[in-house]
C-alpha cells in the first residue's frame, strides 16, 4: 500500500485523491466523521457516488492551499468576483462549449 500528500497537486491529478481513503484524509476535525456517516447509510449506486462526489468537493476546499487568504478576502469583501456574462466570453474566446 502506498500513502499519497493530500496537498500536492498536480497537471497528473488532484491534490486529493477521490478514493474514500483520499478524501477522508483531506477531511478536517468533526468533518471526517460526518464524511463516515454520511458514506455508511449511503447505498450503492447514485447515492453512494453522490456522498463521494460532496465530500470530495470538501475535501479539495479544506486543502486549498490559499484557504485561509481566500476566506479572508471575501469576509473583507475584496474577493475578486466575475459575471456570468464574463465568464461566458472567456469560456468562447478559448472554445469551450
Amino acid at each position: 500500500m502506498s500513502a499519497q500528500p493530500v496537498h500536492s497537486g498536480s497537471a497528473d491529478g488532484p491534490r486529493v485523491p477521490r478514493t474514500i481513503g483520499g478524501i477522508s484524509g483531506a477531511l478536517r476535525g468533526s468533518r471526517r466523521a460526518q464524511f463516515f456517516a454520511e458514506l455508511l447509510e449511503a447505498p450503492q449506486g447514485p447515492e453512494l457516488d453522490g456522498v463521494l462526489n460532496a465530500w470530495w468537493g470538501r475535501a479539495m476546499l479544506d486543502t486549498d492551499p490559499d484557504r485561509d487568504h481566500i476566506r479572508a478576502a471575501a469576509e473583507a469583501g475584496t474577493l475578486p468576483t466575475s459575471t456570468m456574462d464574463e465568464v461566458m466570453r472567456r469560456r468562447q474566446e478559448h472554445g469551450v462549449q
